[in-house]
This record gives structure tokens, sequence and C-alpha cells, in this order.
């Protein structure tokens, strides 16, 4: 896995993931930032939860029970000073589907924190990553 970043200017730059697709990502305005894309913490709470949604979804997808959508909100706490690193993460998923089971859901987000999510596990071994759940019917 690669990804190459390329310095725009000001504090903005262009990271380009190894699969070909690119980005932009800015600093905040304090030191420069122009607002032309997310802060590089935000993308790593972003990556925390789609890597998460993409376990969940295909778990349920391969246990064939009834998954119509997957929404997590992502929630981090960061130390006062720098390094101004994660001290709590908290993701939260919003599972819809018609007859979808609570216990499916519950499985697929526990299998996910506990085996399967990279991200969520990498990260759980630096500050307190913590998951819940709600299932929405159709």
């Amino acid at each position: 896995m690669k990804a190459h970043i390329r310095w725009l200017d000001g504090m903005a730059f262009e990271a380009e993931s190894g699969s070909g697709h690119r980005l932009t990502v800015d600093g905040p305005p304090d030191i420069g930032g122009r607002d032309l894309g997310p802060r590089p913490m935000e993308l790593f709470l972003q990556g925390l939860g789609s890597c998460s949604a993409v376990d969940v979804v295909h778990i349920l997808q391969r246990g064939r029970h009834p998954v119509a959508g997957c929404e997590v909100d992502v929630e981090a706490e960061r130390a006062e000073t720098p390094p101004k690193v994660f001290t709590a993460i908290h993701l939260h998923f919003r599972v819809r589907g018609e007859w979808l089971k609570a216990a499916a859901v519950a499985r697929a987000v526990q299998l996910s924190a506990e085996k399967y999510c990279s991200a969520s596990l990498m990260l759980a071994k630096a500050c307190a990553v913590t998951h819940s759940h709600e299932v929405v019917e159709d």
C-alpha cells in the first residue's frame, strides 16, 4: 500500500492513493490553510469510520442479512497540547434494513472492532476506541 503527498501551496497538499485516487488536504486557517479540503486528522477519522463501515456491511451481506444502509458517526477527543493525539474515539453505527436483526448488527460491529478493522485495531493500541450501534427499520 502506498500514498504520495504533494505540496500545492500554503498548507494545501494533494494526496494520491496507491490506487490513483486524489484529494486535497488542507491545514487550518490559523497556520495558513484556506479550507480547500479536510484537515489531516479529520481525514484520519474518515478513514477509520469508512474502514469499519466496509467491514460491517460486508459481514452483514456475507451473512445474507437484509442491509439497506449504513452510516457511521465518529467523534474523537484530542489532547490539549502538542502532539494533539487522539485520546478517545467513539464510532456509532446506524444500520438500516427491513427485518434486520439487532443481534446480527451487534455481531458485525463487534467483529469489525475486534478482528477485521485494521484502522480501529491499530488506533486502539494508542487510545480508547468504543463502538455503539442502532438498527433503523426500513
